[in-house]
């Protein structure tokens, strides 16, 4: 009789081992790649969402007093975020953390190209909303350039991820 035993193989090659791991590796890669593009979107389309609510705030704010807005000062702006915005505990903050700061230009100012000095988004000034009394935006609202208007008021936020959005009232 032969007493030969067959040695089964039981397991993983070491080939086996590195070629899954490599590919674990990649789709890690490709995670940590994309989720803060997808992030600094995410947050983009929340500003652009609290743009479209201060919007609506500015429209009926204008319904209730014969269509004239807030004083063209900043203070009438920050007055008007706190009574109107901030009812009952209600959040007006950047998604980056910290409320949103009005900073209101000259009746008929208009704003400097979007990316540049002041419309450039950067942490110092990540919570500005841009509010310009007598102006509205123009056909290329992406950029938040304004053209100007009376009784209408083009508010502009810079994003995160450039450019900045552009929304009258």
């Amino acid at each position: 009789m032969n007493n030969v035993r067959k040695q089964k193989d039981e397991g993983f090659t070491i080939i086996e081992v590195v070629l899954v791991l490599a590919i674990a590796a990649l789709i890690m890669l490709m995670v940590f790649i994309a989720l803060p593009a997808l992030q600094r979107n995410q947050r983009d389309t929340t500003r652009k969402n609290d743009i479209s609510r201060l919007q609506s705030a500015l429209n009926n704010y204008k319904s209730r007093s014969r269509g004239a807005l807030p004083t063209g000062s900043t203070s009438a702006y920050t007055a008007f975020f706190t009574s109107d915005l901030r009812r009952s505990g209600d959040q007006f903050a950047d998604p980056s953390g910290g409320d949103y700061v009005p900073v209101v230009a000259p009746n008929g100012a208009t704003p400097p190209a979007a990316g540049t000095g002041v419309m450039a988004y950067s942490e110092g000034n990540a919570s500005n909303i841009y509010i310009y009394p007598g102006a509205t935006c123009t056909t290329d609202a992406a950029q938040g350039t304004v053209n100007t208007s009376a009784r209408k008021a083009a508010i502009v936020k810079p994003l995160e991820g450039g450019g900045a959005h552009c929304a009258e009232a």
